[in-house]
Formats: structure tokens, sequence, C-alpha cells
């Protein structure tokens, strides 16, 4: 429960920021008036000495939330997905912020894994092996399955992980709360609401579950995807609190030494990764949000292996095209059509001058097309975009905000492995593949189907329907938002025409 108890723990974070000099570098995110830092670091210095001190090598911001604990690393690795709130300077130190602590005991894992599953685990499991990774939420054991001896990997919660992250969510709340009176300043960025966002993602990581279903989902959307694996979720042996699955063999992607070696091609593997991601973005929606060298392998057989689904991204189908063709317009330098499809996607108030916005898009785009092609970067192009956007009106959309931040990630992969990669080109096909494909006849096409398909089942109900609705206006006592009877018939023309948007239009429209 919020309250007056989680003073204590406020108070201990407020010193570990002071003393691991990160209270200046979060004040500088936010843009803090000078009365609010003297006020603010006026009430937090005595204190100083009760801070952790953290290890000293690492940069502030990331020092004091490793020393701060498990909440606080994920609460780290949450934010740095948001640079609309903490600004690039801070995202970028919490992007690197490592998600390494000391593991438990096998004892206790043991003893988790044959709660969960209610068996022993000597009757499911040979050959339990000690920690092999161990991260702020849970850690990884490599086993052998009994009956059929496959290597599989056992992903295990910390013991008394869930009230350890109630109760610091807790305290972050009332800081929320604490922030919105003391310092108005910071309302705009809606602390409360980043809690709350920051609540549902680690709730959702605390049930493995939900990790398992989002790898199966990802893997039913990728099996056609070639030089691409996923292991498989093994169900049975999974629960809320363990999660089993085959074990990924293979080389690190981040080890180039080690991919030389085996003989693997860096430069095709470059190409490969940043086009996967845009497929699974663009073509399905549902992408890998934290598709880092950590969460990448590559087997013997060349194909690029992911793993970790505690973080995965989401957009839906209007959104995608949107983004495909912003993207297209800029390979092909139309800012004009970038501009206008801003405006038709109501991402820009319509008061906003278009020509002038097209202008201001060309002075994002320009400068980097200007570049070497090995240095252009489309994270940073998004990056730009955002800022341009966000002074003509547009509103934050999170969604794409962790589709950028996702972007620059599998960019780095990418540069990583070559980096003489030219990042447009490899992208360009991916792009005019999609762009074919959701804006083109075909689609047009699949959207009339959809439509009839939605038509066919409420088809024997519209007739009753608009009759009602035309008897309610007639009687007075239509709902407030039908307000004459050809818009019901509009709502009709445009299902049959526009898609199954246009059926949802109807069922609005009669209430």
């Amino acid at each position: 429960m919020r309250g007056p108890h989680n003073i204590w723990r406020l108070i201990r974070t407020g010193a570990t920021l002071e003393r691991t000099e990160a209270m200046k570098v979060v004040l500088d995110a936010f843009d803090a008036p000078r009365s609010v830092r003297i006020v603010l670091r006026a009430i937090v210095w005595p204190f100083r000495w009760l801070g952790y001190k953290g290890d000293p090598s690492m940069p502030p911001a990331t020092r004091a939330l490793t020393a701060l604990g498990p909440a606080y690393i994920k609460f780290g690795q949450v934010l740095s997905t948001r640079p609309d709130v903490v600004g690039d300077e801070l995202a970028n130190q919490l992007r690197v912020l490592q998600d390494k602590l000391p593991p438990f005991s096998l004892a206790a894992a043991r003893k988790s894994i044959e709660s969960e599953l209610g068996e022993p685990a000597d009757d499911v499991f040979l050959e339990i092996s000690e920690p092999v990774a161990a991260a702020s939420i849970a850690q990884v054991h490599k086993a052998r399955l009994r009956d059929t001896g496959e290597a599989v990997a056992i992903k295990v919660l910390r013991p008394g992980i869930e009230r350890a992250f109630r109760k610091d969510i807790d305290a972050f709340y009332l800081a929320a709360d604490v922030i919105e009176f003391l310092a108005p300043f910071a309302r705009r960025l809606r602390p409360n609401d980043v809690i709350a966002h920051f609540e549902g993602v680690v709730m959702g990581e605390l049930d493995l579950r939900l990790e398992a279903s989002s790898a199966s989902e990802f893997a039913a959307n990728t099996t056609n995807d070639a030089g691409f694996a996923l292991p498989e979720i093994k169900w049975r042996f999974s629960g809320r609190r363990v999660m089993t699955m085959g074990w990924a063999e293979g080389v690190a992607l981040g080890d180039n030494a080690a991919l030389d070696a085996a003989g693997h091609n860096r430069a095709e593997l470059g190409e490969r990764v940043l086009q996967l991601f845009l497929n699974h973005a663009l073509r399905d929606g549902f992408f890998h949000a934290d598709m880092h060298q950590g969460n990448l392998k590559v087997a013997p057989d060349g194909d690029i292996i992911a793993y970790d689904f505690g973080i995965m991204g989401h957009i839906d189908e209007y959104t995608r095209r949107v983004y495909a063709e912003i993207l297209y317009g800029f390979i092909r330098k139309d800012y004009k059509r970038v501009a206008e499809v801003h405006f038709e996607a109501g991402y820009v108030p319509a008061d906003r001058d278009v020509d002038e916005f097209a202008r201001a898009l060309r002075a994002v785009g320009e400068p980097i097309f200007g570049l070497d092609a090995t240095k252009v970067s489309m994270g940073r192009l998004l990056n730009y975009l955002f800022e341009v956007t966000e002074r003509f009106g547009m509103e934050t959309r999170t969604e794409l905000i962790l589709l950028q931040r996702t972007m620059v990630v599998v960019e780095g992969v990418a540069r990583s492995l070559n980096p003489q990669i030219n990042i447009w080109k490899v992208a360009q096909p991916v792009v005019e593949n999609y762009i074919r494909q959701s804006i083109g006849p075909a689609a047009l096409a699949r959207d009339l189907g959809k439509t009839a398909m939605v038509l066919a089942r409420f088809g024997p109900r519209l007739p009753g329907l608009v009759e009602d609705a035309l008897v309610r206006q007639a009687s007075g006592k239509e709902a407030p938002r039908t307000r004459s009877g050809w818009v019901v018939w509009l709502g009709v023309a445009v299902g049959a025409l526009g898609g199954a948007a246009g059926t949802a239009l109807i069922l609005h429209l009669m209430g």
C-alpha cells in the first residue's frame, strides 16, 4: 500500500542518487528549475551517507540504479525506451544498464521448480546446472529433459521478487505524487502515468506464462522466415514462475572473433538481422523489442536465434502502414508526401501548415542523406523526426518510441557486424515490399474481403438496426451521436467500400 511507510525507501533512494552524483543527471534530464534543484539537494544532502556507494566505474545513473536493486534496474531499462520522458542523454545511459545480479542458489531454484510443476525436479529434469545467467527478475539454468534427453533452458523467477517489486512500485507511486505536488513543471511528463506503464511491463514479466505466450506467438509469425529460429516453449514444464524452452546452442552475435572462427559471414548476418526486424515490425506488427547482442545467437547452421521475450512491441495495422509510408517517403526524398501522411494520420494538428512541415522534414532528411551511406542512421533519422513532429504539436506515441528505440539497437547490432553496411539499401526492399502488399490493389481486395466477412455476420441484422435507428430518430429517442438517417446509410456505404473500420462505424452509429 502507498503511504508513509515508503518514505524511508525514498530517503534511501534520494541519498543514493546524491552520493553517486546521479541526482544532477536526473535533474538535468527533467530540466528542473534552479530553485527546485536547490531545495531538493538541500533536503537530500544531509542523508547522503545513507546512500549506497555503487560501482564508481559506471556512469552516475547506471551506478545508482544498479546499487538500489532489481526494481530500480528494471525501471531504468523501461525508462531507456522513453527518451520522450527522460531525454536522449539519460536514455542512452540507461540503455546500457547491466541487468546482472548475484544469482540465487540452485537449491532455491529447484524448490521453485518443484512448487510450480507439482512434482520433484529430478522426475522431470536431468543435470540441472548452476545458474548460467542471472538478471533482475529471473535467472536461467541449463538442464536436460528426463524423458527425451533434450537440452533445455529453465527460467526461474527470483524468490520473493513479486513482493519486492510490489513494495518498490508503491514507493515509486508515492514519489510520483510528491513530484506532481512539489514540482508542477514535471506534471507535463505525467509521472504517475510513467509508473503505471512501468507497473504494467513488470507485472507482465512476473508471470512467465505471458512471456511464453509472446514467444509462442512470435514463433508462429516467423515460421517461414529463412535464417531465423526461436527456441521451442515446453508448455508442459512451464508455469507462472518457471518457463522451460529449448536450449539455444550457438555463438553470441556480439562475439565477432568467434563468428569469424566459425566461418559465418558477418556482413550477411548484419543485413539479415536488420531485415528480420523490419519484417517483424511491418509485416506482423509484433517484434522483439530487446533485440541486442545478448539476446541473439548464431546457430552452427547459420540461423539467427532470438530469446528472452520479456519485452515485445506491438503496432496495429494502420500504424504500420503509416510508418512504412513515412520510411518510404524518406527513402525517395518525397518530403511533401511524408508531411501529408502525418496530417492524414492525424499525428500533426490539422491547423498546421503542411508545406511548412514538409520544409522542416527536408531539414531533417537532407543533412543525413548527404552523408556517406555507411554513416546514415535510420534510428537517428527517426529521432530527429520525433523532434520535429513534437515542435508541430504531435502527441507522443509510445509504440513508435519503442519502435524507434529498438531500431537504434538493431541498427547498432548490424553495424557491429559490418561497419560498412548501408542501412537504407538493406531496408528498402523490405519497406517497398510491405508498401506493395499493404497499400496496393491486393491490399484493397483483402480489405473488401474482410468487410464482406463482417457484413456477412451482421448482414441479417442490418435492416433491423437501420430501421431501429430511424424509428428512434423519428420518436426523438435517438442516441445523441446519431444525428440523422443519412449518417446511418453513410456508415453502411463506408462499410461496403472502406474495410472493417466502416462496419465498426455502423455499429458505433447504431449504439
